[in-house]
């Protein structure tokens, strides 16, 4: 017996041929709009005292993030800012800055959509400097990825960026668990004052840049909505 198909049948089959392929479409707008999105990176750096290495170490990060092509970077002294020990009166939360150092810091991670902290290890602890500023705000820091570069000595930080890690959980910030320490720095600080990492180094931050670039996407969505 020859079994009939109904034109309906045929008609259902149109139709979700026609959404798969509306689907598709759709995914694939969507992919190019991510992969396309400008998305700002400010590496910061998290030592203020006289003599610090934390600006040698950030330009081999700052060199690397620029040829990983897929951020605006751009690099942050925290010194630069001159930030008090928490002068604010009104909660961080609030916005209420009556300080211009602190409206300067806000608008500088206002815009950011993603971080790399580059901190020594004081006493198994990030610097002082570098909690007071991380303390100093807290909506800007909000919904959005944060990478650690660390450095000291045989444990090469890594005590300082578990302490940083945590606090940037708190304020609401993603902390990579891709953290990447360069212990005993001061062999890898040539002559000319210039850093020269290993090429672990090198792969470690390239795999940090990436994992970043795929929060900072997912995030950014996020405060969009």
């Amino acid at each position: 017996m020859e079994t009939k198909i109904s034109a309906g049948y045929y008609s259902a089959l149109s139709a979700n041929d026609t959404a798969r392929d509306c689907e598709k479409d759709h995914c694939a707008s969507q992919e190019g709009i991510l992969n396309t999105m400008s998305l700002n990176l400010k590496i910061i750096i998290g030592s203020t005292r006289p003599g610090r290495v934390g600006p040698t170490i950030a330009k081999w990060v700052e060199t690397v993030a620029t040829q990983h092509a897929k951020f605006n970077v751009e690099l942050v002294d925290l010194a630069d800012f001159k930030l008090p020990l928490l002068d604010e009166a009104a909660h961080p939360a609030k916005q209420a800055y009556e300080h211009q150092h602190t409206k300067d810091w806000s608008k500088a991670i206002g815009v950011a959509d993603a971080f790399v902290f580059v901190t020594p290890e004081y006493d198994y602890f990030p610097p002082a400097s570098l909690v007071n500023a991380v303390q100093t705000l807290s909506k800007e820091w909000g919904y959005k990825a944060a990478g650690v570069v660390c450095y000291g000595g045989i444990s090469g930080g890594l005590r300082s960026s578990q302490a940083l890690r945590q606090l940037l959980g708190n304020v609401n910030t993603h902390a990579l668990p891709q953290v990447v320490p360069v212990p005993i720095f001061s062999q890898y600080i040539g002559e000319d004052g210039i850093f020269k990492p290993t090429d672990t180094m090198n792969s470690g931050l390239l795999n940090q840049f990436d994992e970043l670039h795929k929060w900072s996407v997912a995030l950014k969505s996020l405060r969009a909505e």
